[in-house]
């Protein structure tokens, strides 16, 4: 689904970081400015910082890091096996916005709320 091999690892662990309210990535939040979010480049969150608002949080608990998510059971078990290799957060706080959720359902990509 993502257009890179795989995805940004975090530059750091900190306050800054934010999880992608659809696909769970987690990335800083100037990662998420710079490149947007490998699984969701539909959001464009590389093209409108406000994006990055809207489709992150920084809300979540706990992080997996996936280096082969086709064949990896724990990434079958956090619903993240069909995402790009990278970081992702084990449960995530809140709701993409109704405008958002619409954009997934134009590019026919399933949103399920991980709340």
């Amino acid at each position: 689904m993502g257009t890179q091999s795989a995805a940004q690892i975090p530059t750091s662990f900190g306050k800054e970081l934010r999880a992608c309210l659809r696909c769970s990535l987690v990335k800083t939040y100037k990662q998420f400015t710079d490149v947007g979010c490998e699984n969701c480049p539909f959001f464009n969150m590389d093209q409108d910082n406000d994006r990055v608002l809207d489709c992150t949080t920084p809300n979540f608990a706990g992080v997996i890091a996936s280096m082969d998510p086709t064949s990896s059971w724990a990434a079958r078990w956090q619903r993240i096996s069909k995402f790009v290799p990278g970081c992702y957060a084990l449960s995530v706080t809140g709701l993409l916005p109704e405008e958002m959720a619409a954009i997934c359902e134009y590019n026919n990509v399933r949103y399920v709320p991980r709340s």
